[in-house]
C-alpha cells in the first residue's frame, strides 16, 4: 500500500470517529438542558420567557462543538494538509 492511499485510509477513519465521538457529548447535554428548562418551567412557569431565551443560547453553545467537530472531519478528508506532503514527495 503506498503512503498516499494510507493516508486517505487514516483521515477518513479518523475523521469518521471525530465525528461520532464529537456529537455524542452535545446529544448528551443538549438532551440534559432541555429536561433541566423543561423542569424549571414546570415549577415557575411565569419565567418561562427567560428561561426559554437562556435555553436557546446554552443549547446554541453547545452545538458549537459538534459543529467545530464536523468542520474538523471535513478539513480531514478535503483538506487534508498530509496529502500535499506525500504527493510532492
Amino acid at each position: 500500500m503506498d503512503p498516499l492511499s494510507s493516508i486517505a485510509i487514516a483521515s477518513i477513519v479518523i475523521s469518521g470517529i471525530t465525528t461520532a465521538i464529537g456529537v455524542i457529548a452535545p446529544s448528551l447535554g443538549e438532551g440534559r438542558a432541555v429536561a433541566a428548562a423543561l423542569t424549571s418551567i414546570a415549577q415557575q412557569p411565569d419565567a418561562s420567557s427567560t428561561i426559554s431565551r437562556t435555553l436557546f443560547v446554552g443549547l446554541a453553545m453547545i452545538e458549537s462543538s459538534g459543529i467545530y467537530c464536523f468542520v474538523i472531519s471535513m478539513i480531514l478528508i478535503f483538506a487534508n494538509p498530509f496529502w500535499n506532503h506525500f504527493i510532492s514527495g
